[in-house]
């Protein structure tokens, strides 16, 4: 039996970001997200209207009592949502997350990948380096994981500097999302307690 986790520790804070489980009011940052082609050039095509509303539905639950999951990013000093980020189940042979392994009471039965989408207006101001290493602080010190890993298009060299600069380190080309050619990274509870600096 995995004890939940509070509410409150489920709030993330930053300097700049606060992270916060997803819910049903998230459905504005979803669609803001998920229907930009911007947004979703190195992910996946743009979805739907009715496609984001389909996928709320998954995208509140939470897994592991409360660890694994979505979270809204908003900024703090303005409280405008800007993104979201995750720990999911990584597909392999499917272009979609089995959300039927995210249950309260167990861990995913496969890995679990750390990723992020931020609306263009703040990219590059550091925000995805700033959510990323707070998340993988949770992932190490809030949760069982042994391993956190990543995949990005391999025309991502921005998502790919930021996965880098946080502690993951490159595994090569791996199948992921029914894609062949991902380009994989890693990081082991022992690679991220062994860490020099903090990020």
């Amino acid at each position: 039996m995995i004890t939940p986790l509070s509410d409150e520790t489920l709030i993330l804070d930053t300097d700049r970001l606060r992270l916060t489980p997803f819910s049903s009011e998230d459905a504005d940052i979803a669609h803001r997200l998920l229907g930009d082609p911007e947004v979703m050039r190195y992910v996946a095509d743009p979805l739907t209207r009715d496609e984001v509303e389909d996928h709320m539905v998954n995208a509140i639950r939470r897994g592991a009592g409360g660890r694994i999951g979505i979270w809204c990013v908003s900024r703090k000093d303005t409280g405008e949502k800007i993104g979201d980020c995750v720990l999911t189940p990584l597909p392999i042979d499917s272009g979609d997350i089995d959300w039927e392994q995210v249950t309260p009471d167990s861990y995913p039965r496969d890995e679990i990948e750390i990723g992020y989408l931020l609306v263009p207006e703040v990219w590059g101001q550091g925000f995805a380096t700033e959510l990323c290493a707070r998340l993988l602080r949770f992932a190490f010190e809030q949760t069982a994981l042994p391993r956190v890993i990543a995949v990005t298009d391999p025309g991502n060299a921005n998502s790919q500097h930021v996965l880098q600069k946080c502690g993951l380190r490159p595994t090569g080309p791996r199948r992921a999302y029914a894609e062949d050619d991902c380009s994989g990274f890693e990081i082991t509870r022992e690679e991220w307690a062994a860490r020099k600096e903090p990020i």
